[in-house]
């Protein structure tokens, strides 16, 4: 079973940084395609941006476009985002995804547990 690990959440002040990663636990795994959603409450999942395995094929929401920048490190199996000029909008649980027969907006195969970025205003 794959098993997707976010790390790098937490509070920031508004105009802030936070740089995300999420890498597969357990039997080695590397997707093809993978990508980042965010869940604030009450609200429905949303997709944010996502990358294929070179790294040429990207994707941004426009609420997050000139913002974050997703990429991948394949020689240490890690996606991240880095999430630049933070807005209180952007509060949310953020989950990684991987593979997907429709990319870029999914479903997606695999899924992590979410990490938690609040940002303050």
């Amino acid at each position: 079973q794959v098993q997707l690990v976010e790390s790098g959440g937490g509070l920031v002040q508004a105009g802030g940084s936070l740089r995300l990663s999420c890498a597969p636990s357990g039997r080695t795994f590397v997707a093809d395609y993978m990508g980042w959603f965010r869940q604030a409450p009450g609200k429905d999942r949303e997709f944010v941006a996502a990358i294929n395995w070179s790294g040429r094929s990207i994707y941004y929401a426009d609420s997050v476009k000139g913002r974050f920048t997703i990429s991948r490190d394949n020689a240490k199996n890690t996606m991240y985002l880095q999430m630049n000029s933070l807005k209180p909008e952007d509060t949310a649980n953020y989950y990684c995804a991987a593979q997907s027969t429709n990319w870029p907006l999914g479903p997606y195969d695999y899924w992590g547990q979410g990490t938690q970025v609040t940002v303050s205003s």
